[in-house]
């Protein structure tokens, strides 16, 4: 297996805690992401080996849980909210907008991998909406208009290694 000797120790650990064995599989799903940046197939089946379980049951979590991957993301992931709040305000627009501003498809890596763009359900912040998550930092407000561009320019440079010193608008949820 391609994990580090501290994420086996962990997953190892993790496993007793559980009344059973398969009650630990998201947990070491997400550890292994965590490591990893995704979980690959083979990855799938040694945990479902792991457990005594079927490999179609932890693709299963995987494929069902929007936070898990099966694939690499981009080096900066980039995620709008597309409930309702934050759609009546336009984030559907956004990110149909990040699309062309930042060259990424929605749901995709871009094809130099520094950008994942996908849509998220509800981020808990609906009164500022819409809102944009950049790998761990949530914006707030962020519209379709001149307001998305700034926000891509800002991204754009920060993949450059700068950092984003004025998120718009204002600072960082």
């Amino acid at each position: 297996m391609n994990l580090s000797q501290k994420t086996l120790d962990a997953i190892d650990a993790l496993i007793p805690r559980y009344p059973e064995k398969r009650s630990a599989s998201l947990a070491i799903l997400h550890l292994i992401q965590e490591e990893c940046g995704y979980v690959s197939r083979s990855q799938m089946e040694w945990v479902a080996d792991k457990l005594g379980m079927e490999a179609i049951n932890i693709l299963g979590l995987v494929t069902f849980y929007p936070m898990l991957r099966e694939e690499p993301a981009g080096k900066i992931q980039i995620k709008v909210c597309r409930t309702l709040p934050c759609a009546l305000r336009g984030s559907i627009k956004t990110a149909e907008r990040l699309q062309e501003l930042i060259g990424c498809k929605l749901n995709a890596v871009s094809e130099d991998g520094v950008f994942s763009l996908e849509f998220v359900e509800c981020q808990a912040n609906c009164g500022r909406a819409p809102v944009v998550v950049v790998d761990q930092t949530m914006y707030e407000g962020i519209t379709p208009d001149a307001t998305v561009e700034q926000f891509a320019e800002q991204i754009k440079a920060q993949a450059k290694g700068g950092t984003v010193e004025n998120p718009i608008p204002g600072t960082p949820a």
